[in-house]
């Protein structure tokens, strides 16, 4: 008789060794490395692939095993490793920094450039209005952190945030 901790560690094992490792062709269907939710096909008479939910193109490099985004300014490309997708392109290290710096700095600098004269020019003690620097500096923040996060998921094209979008672009069709 097994024991049941090796029942379990069986039975999460199996579902693993069925995944064989599969080469990319036209024939098969793999999940849509952008979106990660539909499943990329090939086009009929093409050469390419597209995504069922986001309706994305993609080229392919069957001797490299990989694809590549073409209806999208930024130059994403996925390599298939036989059972999911490993993105190929290597950021440029410099540019990257330069992005997170400057994105700090327009989070961090308009606070301060607030918060500096309200603190040199205190309201009067006793004025009804003593919270508005503090509210103004809070909403400068908030409002500045929330532009750069978009900013920065729309650079990256980080998954949840394709699906969700594409998600609200189909329900604004169907209204």
């Amino acid at each position: 008789m097994t024991h049941p901790i090796h029942q379990s560690s069986q039975a999460k094992q199996l579902p693993r060794a069925n995944q064989e490792r599969r080469t990319l062709n036209y024939q098969e269907t793999y999940i849509c490395p952008v979106c990660r939710h539909g499943q990329i096909e090939a086009l009929t008479l093409m050469d390419a692939f597209s995504c069922n939910f986001c309706r994305h193109i993609f080229t392919t490099n069957l001797r490299e095993q990989s694809i590549h985004v073409e209806d999208s300014s930024q130059p994403m490309s996925w390599r298939w490793t036989g059972r999911n997708w490993q993105a190929a392109n290597q950021p440029d290290v410099d540019l990257t920094v330069v992005i997170w710096l400057v994105g700090i700095a327009l989070v961090i600098l308009p606070p301060v450039l607030i918060w500096l004269p309200a603190q040199v020019y205190v309201p009067l003690e006793g004025s009804d209005r003593t919270w508005f620097p503090t509210f103004w500096v809070g909403l400068t923040f908030l409002t500045h952190f929330v532009f750069v996060t978009w900013l920065m998921v729309e650079h990256y094209q980080m998954p949840l945030y394709v699906s969700c979008k594409i998600r609200l672009r189909q329900w604004f069709e169907r209204r």
